[in-house]
């Protein structure tokens, strides 16, 4: 039986940037935006036709989309509609599909909700990061604590079951007890599924430039310190499990029965394709898999060919500004099925990875795994091996750490 994909619909557009952000998104007017979807819709329309040219696998069924940015919420009734109009011209949607919205407190408009839900929307994941005012407006972020619990409850009228809210550890002129409120307030508000994040500040970011210069506009004196947020991010683990909030991945808390299915796509390695600005996908092929990306360039994706990016990077050349196509072979898939599979809070099954990829890779990975297991950071047994409490809080470092030089 093939397996159904899952659908990653990037909108990059915001209202306001937020300081720490360099994703590929931006504040734009009304034409560019309806352009942008016209020229998303084409690259829909094309997607057998694209993999079919790289010798990926990419199934008719889908069963879970999510439309992340950004912030999608900002297109128009009309324009979801095109876009839903594309993606069942091309793909065969479950009855049961989980689609995803993520939306930006206040940013969602009536008629564009009632649109969603004729489509079939039934997850959304709202951006709070804090339910504090002063910290969420001094990352620039537009709404309050007012406005999230109000929205909140404005879906959940609608119908809207599975509720998201994200927040983030490490907000300039965020302090121990702010943090505790916050956490509270989202266990409060009954949603079903709550995303913990510790703030990560790129360089190139209006913060990340005022914390390289010492600067004070954007609150980067107020930002705590590392051994702060990591003690919070503990606390906030304690406090949703005691609330009956189970972590399920590094970041990602739940309560049962209501995990993100789109999300545990990744950790799982699960076939995905993205469409639209900086999209990335993840497809079978027969040397084992194939990863393609789009472009982060606004301006190079509109006015790119109406193909979609693997098969204008076959034909062009494989002009490497306009994304990328990578094969991924039997080590680098063992490679990201451990990597991956270890965000998981159930981490991974040895006798799944051996029936996969066979011993000598896993013996190969064996001794950084009883290094990693020495340090503290990770359980290791015959069956199964997961990262720690501890080795969560320094994931990347761990990742570094079991890197395969045969596969690297």
């Amino acid at each position: 039986m093939v397996e159904p994909v899952g659908v990653y619909i990037s909108v990059p557009f915001c209202k306001a940037k937020c300081t720490f952000c360099n994703f590929a998104s931006g504040v734009f007017g009304a034409e560019r935006m309806q352009q942008y979807v016209e020229r998303l819709g084409g690259e829909i329309r094309r997607a057998h036709v694209a993999a079919e040219t790289i010798g990926a696998a990419l199934p008719k069924a889908v069963d879970t989309i999510y439309f992340g940015g950004g912030t999608p919420s900002l297109l128009s009734a009309q324009q979801f509609r095109l876009i839903f109009q594309e993606l069942r011209g091309e793909f065969d949607l479950a009855a049961d599909a989980e689609i995803t919205l993520e939306c930006a407190p206040g940013q969602l408009a009536d008629e564009t909700l009632d649109e969603l839900l004729h489509q079939g929307m039934n997850r959304i994941s709202f951006g709070v990061q804090s339910f504090i005012d002063q910290e969420a407006a001094a990352v620039g972020r537009l709404h309050t604590r007012e406005q999230c619990e109000a929205e909140i409850a404005r879906v959940r009228s609608a119908g809207v079951r599975e509720i998201n809210v994200d927040l983030i550890a490490g907000l300039p002129h965020q302090t121990e007890h702010s943090w505790r409120y916050s956490v509270e307030q989202a266990i409060a508000s009954g949603v079903s599924h709550i995303s913990v994040y510790l703030l990560e500040v790129d360089e190139d970011s209006r913060l990340g430039r005022e914390l390289l210069e010492q600067g004070s506009r954007y609150g980067a004196a107020a930002v705590p310190d590392e051994d702060c947020v990591a003690e919070w991010y503990q606390q906030a683990c304690d406090l949703l499990g005691e609330a009956g909030v189970q972590q399920y991945e590094i970041s990602n808390f739940a309560r049962p029965g209501h995990l993100s299915r789109h999300n545990l796509k990744y950790w799982r390695r699960q076939p995905y394709v993205g469409f639209g600005l900086d999209a990335h996908s993840m497809l079978l092929a027969d040397e084992g898999a194939v990863r393609f990306a789009n472009t982060s360039d606004l301006d190079r994706y509109l006015g790119q060919e109406s193909l979609p990016n693997p098969l204008r990077v076959l034909e062009f050349e494989r002009d490497a500004t306009d994304g990328e196509v990578d094969i991924v072979g039997r080590s680098e898939a063992f490679e990201e099925s451990l990597l991956l599979g270890l965000r998981l809070n159930e981490g991974v099954d040895l006798s799944v990875l051996r029936g996969q990829f066979g011993e000598s890779l896993l013996q190969d990975a064996m001794p950084a795994l009883v290094e990693v297991r020495d340090a503290g950071l990770l359980e290791l047994s015959t069956e199964r091996i997961r990262l720690t409490p501890k080795g969560r809080l320094v994931s990347n470092e761990v990742f570094s750490r079991l890197l395969i030089p045969s596969a690297a």
